[in-house]
């Protein structure tokens, strides 16, 4: 058997923060990834495509949305089953039964919890989610469905099996060893907007089209390819985002510096599909300051689909003035005496002190301007 496990398209998605043009481009992107989707079923010979939930970004979208998901899904060979996630979860004359009047006969939409055969032997457990939120375990359904000469049983999910972070109680929370408890061969899970294997029956896809700013995490949507045999399961990423979000952090000393990992970065990516949020801190000369933000308005803000950056903690280096100012600061004119002496005497530690009188001087200036 093999399939293409999906999760989280979050269509309708309003992308608010960004300019008119940009939220356009990344709300298309969602509506593509639908393609991109069907056409690597076709290409990998997967006759279905499972959709762990959060196909939708709330349970109203408006008309467009669901005509393009149900219009691009049906035009493609092969067969889609959609279960309800938090984002979209089912109820009575919700977005499901407006999907549902319009879908084509290869959409399924998994609004009850009951099996359904999807090949000879092999059958497909849901576990919608019919509220936003719930404290009890979705996939203990699992336990009442029967699957009669079921030779594969694969769970589809939409909830945390970590609590990734939340604080508090967490929310539609699943069993770590669901697929052991419920004899699955696999589980896949939406709701984890990352490709994360729990364990060799047990994974979250990720998002198909990367929609958020993650430190650490720059690569761009995927879906996961699956193959099951009795007792073997193989599972294949495969990319299907246009965008990707990066999250960079740099400490910069002079322009050269930062010229360099400017161009490091434009190299590294496509930069009509790259999204960067950017951080900076040090202190540099002012002529390389200068040439620093020349830079980033000149290749980076013209040539990157968005560009977010966070320079507050660039500062000018200081003048001797500067620095001898910092005598009348109370704990801080102390400590920087301190320093001062210590570069006066320019033994093997003045080089250190003389950064260290600097990042003082960096912190007088924040201490005042939130005085002020």
């Amino acid at each position: 058997m093999r399939f293409i496990h999906t999760a989280d398209w979050q269509l309708g998605k309003p992308f608010g923060r960004f300019d008119a043009e940009t939220r356009a481009a990344l709300t298309e992107a969602r509506f593509d990834v639908i393609d991109t989707l069907g056409r690597a079923a076709v290409e990998h010979g997967a006759g279905h495509i499972l959709v762990a939930g959060d196909v939708f970004d709330t349970e109203g979208p408006d008309e467009r949305t669901v005509v393009q998901a149900v219009t691009r899904m049906e035009r493609h060979a092969c067969r889609w089953w959609l279960l309800p996630g938090n984002h979209d979860f089912a109820r009575n004359g919700g977005i499901w039964d407006r999907v549902q009047r319009r879908a084509a006969a290869n959409v399924t939409v998994l609004t009850a919890p009951a099996a359904h055969e999807i090949a000879d032997g092999v059958w497909l457990l849901p576990a919608p989610l019919l509220h936003r939120h719930t404290l009890d375990d979705p996939t203990e359904v699992f336990a009442r469905m029967e699957t009669p000469g079921a030779r594969l049983r694969i769970g589809l999910a939409h909830g945390s099996i970590r609590g990734f972070g939340t604080q508090g109680e967490t929310k539609n929370m699943i069993a770590p060893d669901r697929a052991r408890l419920s004899n699955l061969d696999y589980l896949a899970l939406g709701d984890w907007h990352g490709t994360l294997q729990v364990d060799a029956r047990t994974w979250y896809c990720g998002t198909p089209e990367t929609d958020r700013f993650q430190p650490g995490r720059d690569e761009p949507g995927q879906a996961l390819l699956v193959d099951l045999m009795s007792g073997t399961t193989t599972v294949k990423p495969i990319p299907t985002g246009r965008f990707r979000w990066l999250s960079r952090d740099w400490p910069v000393a002079d322009a050269i510096g930062f010229t360099a990992l400017v161009d490091d970065l434009l190299a590294s990516c496509e930069p009509a599909a790259t999204l960067l949020r950017l951080t900076l801190s040090g202190v540099v000369p002012l002529t390389d300051r200068v040439a620093m933000l020349a830079r980033i308005e000149d290749d980076l803000t013209h040539r990157l689909r968005h560009l977010d950056v966070r320079d507050a903690d660039v500062v000018a280096r200081p003048t001797e003035e500067d620095l001898t100012a910092l005598s009348s600061e109370g704990m801080i004119g102390r400590a920087g005496a301190l320093l001062r002496a210590r570069i006066a005497d320019d033994g093997p530690d003045a080089p250190r002190a003389r950064r260290a009188l600097e990042r003082l001087f960096v912190e007088a200036l924040r201490e005042r301007g939130e005085a002020a």
